[in-house]
């Protein structure tokens, strides 16, 4: 997944300002980090996004984002 997609899909499910907290402040204990820690070590956007999807239950329908392609 490329950083621009990741980015997207936080801003698509919390918004813009909330999904900034979010990657900044919440720490995904599974992966020992922040999203934007996590990011800057080299961990796979993906991997930090399904852990986030996991820690905020976001349901299975939301978790590829907005289909821009079919508004």
């Amino acid at each position: 997944m490329r950083l621009t997609e990741y980015h997207q899909l936080i801003v698509d499910e919390f918004g813009e300002s909330e999904g900034k907290w979010i990657s900044h402040s919440h720490v995904l204990a599974k992966l020992g980090g922040t999203a934007d820690e996590l990011i800057e070590r080299g961990v796979d956007p993906r991997d930090v996004w399904r852990e986030l999807c996991e820690d905020f239950e976001v349901p299975e329908e939301r978790r590829l984002g907005v289909d821009y392609n079919s508004k």
